[in-house]
């Protein structure tokens, strides 16, 4: 099935069934984004490289909250 199938369905669909769809995949798109900030945070994760970068500022004093 190709991405012009897809849409072209989609075209076709009454308002109700869009709206579900599009229920649907903001729903799916929450959860790919909640795994992979989980991911990202995990120990190994991409993002705790900044995590520990700020709880070392904080431990030297040297990170100032934002107002």
């Amino acid at each position: 099935m190709t991405l012009a199938t897809i849409k072209s369905a989609i075209k076709g669909l009454p308002e109700e069934e869009r709206t579900a769809l599009i229920d649907w995949l903001l729903s799916r798109d929450r959860e790919d984004w909640d795994k992979e900030i989980t991911q990202d945070f995990s120990p190994g994760g991409q993002g705790m490289m900044s995590l520990e970068k700020v709880d070392a500022a904080i431990d030297r004093g040297d990170f100032k909250p934002s107002p």
